[in-house]
């Protein structure tokens, strides 16, 4: 009798282990679905442009001294070693793939998100609590997200490493990158879920994260510029070691790995150990009285949005005065090619190569403004599909007002981080240069410029919100598609025509170029036309 019950009691910890998991495949089923558009999109980025990375650099770069003239430019230059890191061999996909280094924090990026949208916005808008009511276990819907992002990272180095192959690279520096690169995202997807057992909130969760990653970014960006012993505190800092295509150290996957291990085993353990919508560090209380500030819907909506606006401010900070210093020794690195002239001048319309390379950076950091207008929208998207939106609009304040407050934000907010990354090209540029004014006022123009192609885009993203709310988050699709066109279309690798649907391509190029008019006045136009469609269609349909 005793025996039978010491059995019984020893088996019913391996029953509620099980019980846990439980429903684990129906939960991922459910991710999939949810995720149909927004992951396969992130999986081709990350899978097909490295590879278009070399197609472009093979058209460029004819002859092995051109790349071994482009590569001791590289290396004479901190600021360009410190936003790229730095190259380890003259090889062709050593050189093509420099400047994918990014993709190492950008592919953490897109995991980050993945994750806390599947773990703690779930729990912020209730869903998990409903779902958790069920037959589901406790630990099913981070062990879906995990599996989810972790497929996904998979497929996306797996296309990665075939496509790079493909394009006639060896075939162990192409597994090396696309290893690499997945290893990085599955190591962010763990520091993701640990962010998101310890905050109370979404927001919060992604703050705790990109924080890490960004310091992560700075740790390998000053290593790298420097003695190189920072960058090897640095989960990116590792990938940029495996070193494709140069004398590959697969025994840096090592570390990440251990990495992913560790943040997923620590994210399990802290779920254990909270309720439900809680976390594990308290929340400071709020003010007993609301600020005066929050008396309407844009005081609201400054509330919602200041926090992502500044970080996006900061961050284009950083990225224009490594842009400003890297100015001065642009000259020389351009120079080495023809192919690469030619294609600053269809982009930049000037024979100054460092005019046209300041008008290109600043068309890429437009790109970027446009992905923050996104995500500005789609907090409106998110108020509304969380019901906070329906409690607001029940008082006096009419559906027009209520959007225009967070609209008003995704148009004035690409304003605020242009200007400060044209800023801060023009004052380091022109200290370097001994003329600040005339470098001030050309990074401060060429930013100015771009706002309209930047409110094309929010116009899109606008009219998709109003006119079929579900289908929002496919203005990220049509910004990627964009940013792809956009950058084949400089190698003058597409028709025109198709070029010319991409609004970055249209406005004018300054510095160095004729000023004209009419093209801002026609994106301008298109803008208000988007917005007008968007606002009109939200006010006139039922919220969701």
């Amino acid at each position: 009798m005793t025996t039978a019950v010491a059995g019984r009691r020893h088996a019913a910890p391996a029953v509620r282990g099980s019980a846990d998991f439980a429903g684990t495949a129906q939960l991922l089923r459910l991710y999939l679905r949810r995720d149909r558009i927004v992951l396969p999109l992130w999986v081709l980025a990350f899978g097909v442009l490295p590879a278009s990375y070399v197609a472009s650099t093979k058209s460029v770069y004819d002859t092995q001294a051109e790349l071994d003239n482009y590569a001791r430019s590289i290396t004479e230059s901190p600021a360009l070693v410190a936003m790229y890191g730095p190259v380890f061999s003259t090889e062709i996909g050593s050189i093509a793939l420099w400047k994918a280094g990014p993709y190492f924090a950008i592919i953490a990026i897109a995991t980050i998100l993945t994750i806390i949208r599947h773990t703690r916005v779930e729990e912020e808008t209730g869903r998990a609590e409903l779902v958790g009511a069920t037959s589901i276990g406790r630990y099913a819907g981070l062990t879906a997200a995990m599996l989810m992002t972790a497929a996904g990272c998979l497929v996306a180095g797996i296309l990665c490493t075939l496509l790079l192959t493909a394009n006639d690279l060896p075939a162990t520096g192409s597994l090396a990158f696309g290893s690499a690169m997945a290893a990085s995202g599955l190591a962010w997807a763990g520091v993701a879920a640990v962010a998101a057992q310890v905050s109370t909130g979404a927001r919060i969760a992604r703050g705790v994260a990109f924080g890490a990653l960004g310091a992560a970014f700075a740790l390998r960006a000053v290593g790298d510029a420097g003695n190189g012993v920072l960058s090897w505190i640095s989960p990116l800092g590792w990938c940029i070691q495996m070193r494709p295509f140069a004398d590959e150290r697969w025994w840096v996957l090592i570390p990440l790995a251990a990495v992913a291990v560790a943040t997923t085993a620590a994210a399990y353990i802290l779920l254990s150990r909270r309720d439900t919508g809680s976390g594990l560090l308290a929340e400071r209380p709020g003010p007993p009285v609301a600020a005066p500030t929050l008396s309407g819907p844009t005081g609201l909506a400054w509330r919602l949005q200041r926090g992502s606006l500044l970080a996006w401010s900061i961050g284009f900070l950083l990225y224009g005065m490594l842009m400003g210093g890297a100015l001065d020794s642009v000259g020389n690195m351009l120079d080495n090619s023809q192919q690469i002239r030619d294609m600053l001048a269809r982009v930049g319309g000037t024979d100054v190569l460092q005019n046209s390379f300041i008008t290109f950076a600043i068309a890429m950091l437009a790109v970027a403004a446009a992905a923050y207008s996104i995500s500005a929208v789609l907090r409106l998207h998110e108020e509304e599909s969380s019901q906070r939106a329906e409690a607001t609009l029940a008082g006096s304040v009419s559906k027009v007002r209520y959007a225009v407050s967070h609209i008003g934000f995704a148009l004035l907010g690409p304003v605020v981080v242009l200007m400060v990354a044209g800023a801060a090209i023009g004052i380091v540029y022109g200290a370097m240069d001994g003329d600040l004014a005339a470098k001030l006022g050309d990074g401060l123009g060429a930013a100015a410029v771009q706002l309209p192609a930047v409110w094309v885009v929010t116009g899109i993203a606008v009219a998709i919100y109003g006119i079929t709310p579900r289908f929002t988050p496919v203005a990220w699709g049509v910004l990627s598609v964009m940013l792809v066109i956009f950058f084949l279309g400089s190698l003058d690798g597409l028709p025109q025509w198709l070029v010319d649907l991409v609004p970055f391509v249209h406005p004018p190029k300054l510095p160095g170029a004729a000023f004209h008019l009419a093209p801002v006045l026609w994106l301008l136009g298109i803008a208000a036309i988007l917005l007008t469609v968007g606002i009109l269609a939200f006010r006139r349909r039922d919220l969701r």
